[in-house]
């Protein structure tokens, strides 16, 4: 059917008139929208799903499923995924001393102070916020890890983000990964997999045994099915035995021939290894079929700390992943908590960080927050391919770096074929102060004299 061009909703990049927002608006087509390869497009979106693209022209495509929105002047990116996060401890970097000494020994400290004094609730309401947050900034998929604390109910911070999950279910993406420690016991990894936990975690390297902790862990994950996120060789430092917890990992995954996917966050180590050491345990890591995560920010605020001079960067080998053809991702994990003080929910805060602290390309920093992180929480693809799920951020149409480095604030974001968050942005300036006439006082009337 024919679309006449009035049946398109405008898409000003300025803010929208009055009280006006396309926030929980149905989307059933983008008009004009510019793709990542310079070309403008007409993009039909039904079911959650892309099911028709076409060049587009003068006036909307005659394909087009429905009316849709006038986007010229935009840019379609995939929308951002955020593969790290911890909700259950956002927000709280005010509950806690600040100070020198701030690794990740002290925070881990700082937090475990904090924990028994956070409840169901507190979690629930502090996650929903930084969800919102996230959301705003083009975020619709979230893999949250949550702490299963020693005192009180061990799974009240993993009930709150199941039911937060359950919530924004068809909005953003949540995957739950429980976080286990290596004080927690089995059978509570047991009943998170039986409450519907998405992913199984745990942090080897803060563990008397790591090697014991790893395989505890996939053990479970065998018994269970589920996938496995571990915390692993979170520090710079290399151990006195020079064993790796990534690399013991991918041994195992291999040795056991586990078919669900498994990921390896952080891995700050492998940073610190000389060439030599480094390349058997990347090709290790690449025939295991694992997935890195990268954090800068937390990594860089952590890291490097006892460090007199030529500080690490506290990021894991990305470039040597990358090569190997391992999929790396990149988040922020940790917001505003004992972890790291900072953070904006923003994946273009990571983008800039993976371009000048990893040395990545635009494009190669731009996939690490979009489809990487897709493929290593085995997610279908995004995009404006056909068939692809219609997550997308909309951004102004600029050159890609000035979006990458987080210049740009106007976003428009849609999750299936529904706009979930709507922010444009007013700026008004006057710089320069304009000449002026001298203005002559006025006489002053008689009247008025005294």
């Amino acid at each position: 059917m024919q679309h006449d061009a009035t049946t398109v909703a405008p898409l000003p990049v300025g803010p929208p008139d009055g009280a006006a927002t396309l926030a929980g608006a149905e989307v059933a087509a983008l008009w004009g929208v510019r793709q990542l390869d310079g070309t403008l497009v007409d993009v039909g979106l039904s079911g959650g799903r892309v099911v028709s693209l076409a060049p587009s022209g003068p006036r909307p495509s005659s394909d087009l499923p429905g009316p849709g929105l006038d986007a010229r002047g935009w840019l379609a990116l995939p929308a951002a995924c955020e593969p790290h996060a911890h909700l259950d401890k956002a927000f709280t970097a005010a509950r806690v001393p600040a100070g020198r000494g701030a690794d990740l020994e002290g925070a881990v400290a700082r937090w475990r102070a904090l924990a028994p004094r956070i409840d169901r609730s507190d979690v629930l309401d502090r996650a929903r916020s930084a969800v919102e947050r996230y959301a705003s900034r083009g975020i619709t998929t979230i893999r949250t890890h949550v702490d299963a604390p020693a005192e009180g109910d061990p799974l009240r911070m993993l009930d709150a983000l199941l039911a937060l999950r359950e919530e924004l279910a068809g909005s953003v993406t949540v995957q739950v990964c429980l976080l286990g420690g290596w004080h927690t016991p089995t059978a509570v990894l047991l009943e998170a997999a039986a409450r519907g936990v998405d992913v199984l975690g745990g942090c080897p390297h803060l563990a008397p045994d790591p090697h014991g902790e790893v395989t505890r862990v996939l053990d479970v994950a065998e018994r269970t099915g589920l996938p496995v996120d571990l915390h692993v060789d979170e520090q710079t430092a290399l151990p006195a035995d020079g064993t790796l917890d990534v690399e013991d990992l991918a041994r195992q995954v291999i040795a056991r021939g586990l078919t669900q996917r498994v990921t390896a966050s952080h891995a700050v180590r492998l940073g610190s290894l000389p060439p030599d050491r480094l390349a058997p345990v990347v090709d290790l890591v690449a025939r295991a079929g694992i997935g890195v995560v990268t954090l800068p920010i937390t990594n860089l605020y952590l890291q490097g700390r006892d460090a007199t001079h030529l500080a690490p960067r506290g990021l894991t080998a990305v470039r040597a992943l990358l090569d190997a053809g391992v999929p790396v991702a990149a988040g922020a994990d940790n917001v505003r908590d004992p972890f790291n003080p900072v953070g904006s929910c923003d994946p273009f805060e990571t983008t800039a960080l993976l371009m000048t602290a990893a040395h990545l390309t635009e494009r190669e920093a731009l996939a690490a927050v979009t489809t990487t992180p897709r493929t290593v929480l085995g997610l279908p693809p995004a995009g404006l391919s056909l068939g692809d799920r219609a997550d997308l951020v909309l951004v102004p149409d600029v050159p890609l770096g000035d979006v990458l480095a987080g210049a740009e604030q106007a976003r428009v974001v849609l999750a299936g074929n529904r706009v979930v968050a709507d922010t444009r942005v007013r700026r008004d300036l006057s710089l320069v102060t304009p000449r002026r006439p001298a203005v002559v006082p006025a006489p002053v009337p008689d009247q008025l004299v005294r």
